[in-house]
């Protein structure tokens, strides 16, 4: 929809512009109005055109720079685009000098616009298995916006696109498989002369997109020739698109049907959608760790604005459709703070998983007295770890003497004041990531191992594996060679330097800690419906969106005895690959890109 300013018999002005864009002929190249720099707006433009005018396309708004009487209006509208939208400024006169009163703000778009003047017939396109026709519905609007996610474009509303078809500036076609019925390409024309009484009959070509998945050739060509007739049908003179400079099949395609490149600039905003046609390269995405890379490249496979906040913390801002949300990896706006406090505390998150009638280990708060001494000679074994803390940080297992249980103490103080001493149960260390209370992902998690090889020494092997750990992990994972690394081969008979034989396998460290070396191995297939449910119910009971859930299972897909130990607030999704937990992710943060392909 076009909102020029009103002006005095517009009516009788728009019947008399329409027949003329009818008589529209090709122009002389150097008179065309849209083709050349002007100072002064021409008399005719000032009479006869609409002022100011923006057209809505869902995506953003096209501005047409040569209906605004000068650079302080056009600045105005252009610094009122909306959150996670395009505006395109087309048509402007002088584009540079715009684009210097706010440099910091605008940039010339590195795109060539070509021209196919309509006076020339239009080859009609062999049959392609095509069925052509405007877009008509809500479907056909949810199907459009399916085809430009995948091409990484900016999507529209449904109800937008729907209503703009239904407009005489609009025309939204659609390219329907005619074997299947499925939309497999889109193209929408805005018609200039019904936008603002374009004296030269113009008409411009925007969202060209096809589904790559279509075995259909030629679906773009046939689109772009569908929108020329339909335009020519009406006695338009011309159709301008723009293209990137640096595409190469587009532009010989265009060049192939009869496509000239003329002088006509856009201007476009710096915003996060933009960010890759005007700054270099993509350094702050390649900063990244991998469990916030996941997360990026979902959103921008879906065509979600991405501004990255912060690369060392991983923080991200991810807009589409007006709505934005900031996210640290998994974590989001959505995880609220209490949520929060209540896995970072693990007294907390067992008393709060207790009282839901979930099975947990007997634990308790150490007191530093025969409190605690009587508890390990209760049950036997203990883990002591930090109440808060990850990463496996100050966490001791297997703790059966009173020596040893002060120690350990100690140690987990170092991290956190508050320490947990907690019956060890055996198991295998098992993950489940639930997203919006549903389960997502289940893997079984292994502590760090090295295998003999007859020749090197433990140490030697534990340097070497965690170095293929790190370059496997983005150096995520590494074997550290700690006090607990030792006490771990010690524990099994071994010192650093005694050699391994050929094949022997040795684990060396306590925890299954990705981030210490642990890897992971996927079971979400084979997952008890059992313990599904009591992920549904931890997750549930904590309130929270997005959870890594940490049980000890005897077996996962038969389990006789389960313990859930912890929950993590900000599980890494891409442990889980190739689990869906990044769109999982995306369906929860931004619901209107759900469904999208990625």
């Amino acid at each position: 929809m076009s909102t020029p300013n009103p002006q005095p018999g517009r009516r009788d002005r728009k019947a008399a512009q329409r027949e003329q864009g009818r008589r529209a002929a090709r122009p002389p190249a150097e008179d065309a109005l849209s083709t050349r720099s002007w100072t002064d707006r021409p008399d005719h433009l000032a009479r006869d055109v609409s002022s100011d005018v923006v057209v809505d396309c869902g995506w953003g708004r096209l501005v047409f720079g040569q209906t605004f009487a000068g650079h302080d209006d056009l600045l105005r509208v252009l610094r009122a685009e909306e959150a996670g939208r395009r505006d395109v400024c087309l048509y402007v006169r002088e584009p540079q000098v715009l684009v210097s009163r706010a440099p910091q703000e605008l940039f010339l778009d590195p795109s060539y616009t070509y021209r196919l003047w309509l006076h020339q017939r239009q080859v009609a396109d062999p049959d392609r298995g095509l069925v052509l026709r405007m877009l008509q519905n809500d479907q056909d609007a949810q199907d459009v916006n399916r085809i430009v996610a995948r091409a990484g474009m900016v999507g529209a509303p449904a109800d937008v696109l729907v209503a703009n078809a239904r407009t005489g500036t609009f025309q939204h076609i659609v390219a329907e498989d005619a074997a299947t019925g499925r939309v497999v390409g889109t193209v929408t024309g805005v018609d200039h002369v019904e936008a603002f009484g374009d004296p030269e009959g113009g008409t411009s070509l925007w969202a060209l997109a096809v589904d790559p998945q279509t075995t259909r050739p030629g679906v773009g060509r046939a689109l772009v020739r569908a929108l020329a007739q339909r335009f020519q049908a009406r006695g338009r003179a011309y159709l301008d698109l723009s293209v990137l400079h640096d595409n190469t099949p587009a532009i010989q395609l265009y060049e192939q049907m009869g496509f000239e490149r003329v002088p006509v600039y856009c201007v476009k905003r710096k915003n996060p959608i933009n960010e890759p046609l005007y700054a270099a390269g993509t350094a702050q995405l390649e900063d990244l760790n991998p469990y916030a890379r996941v997360v990026a490249d979902e959103a921008l496979r879906r065509g979600v604005a991405l501004e990255v906040i912060d690369a060392e913390g991983g923080f991200l801002k991810l807009s589409h459709g007006g709505r934005s949300v900031t996210t640290r990896e998994s974590l989001s706006e959505l995880t609220s703070a209490v949520a929060v406090a209540m896995c970072d505390d693990k007294r907390v998150t067992r008393r709060v998983f207790e009282r839901s009638g979930l099975p947990v280990p007997r634990g308790r708060t150490a007191t530093g007295d025969d409190a605690d001494l009587a508890f390990l000679e209760e049950v036997g074994e203990v883990v002591v770890k930090p109440a808060r803390g990850e990463q496996g940080a100050g966490i001791t297992v297997g703790v059966t003497e009173r020596a040893q249980l002060l120690e350990a103490v100690t140690a987990a103080r170092r991290i956190c004041p508050e320490v947990l001493v907690e019956e060890r149960v055996s198991g295998q260390d098992l993950r489940i990531v639930v997203i919006n209370h549903a389960v997502v992902a289940a893997a079984v998690r292994r502590p760090a191992e090295v295998t003999g090889t007859g020749e090197h020494t433990v140490e030697e092997l534990i340097r070497r594996q965690s170095r293929r750990r790190a370059a496997a992990t983005a150096g995520e994972s590494t074997i550290p060679l700690d006090e607990a690394t030792i006490a771990t081969v010690q524990e099994a008979g071994f010192a650093l330097d005694d050699v391994l034989g050929v094949g022997e396998r040795l684990r060396v460290r306590g925890t299954a800690n990705l981030h210490t070396g642990g890897t992971i191995h996927d079971v979400t297939d084979e997952l008890a419906p059992r313990l599904r449910e009591i992920a549904v119910t931890a997750s549930r009971a904590l309130d929270i969106p997005v959870v890594g859930l940490d049980l000890l299972v005897d077996d996962p897909a038969e389990p006789t005895t389960v313990h859930v130990i912890e929950a993590n607030e900000r599980p890494g999704l891409a442990n889980h690959e190739p689990q869906p937990t990044a769109q999982r992710f995306l369906d929860l943060v931004l619901p209107q890109t759900a469904g999208t392909p990625g």
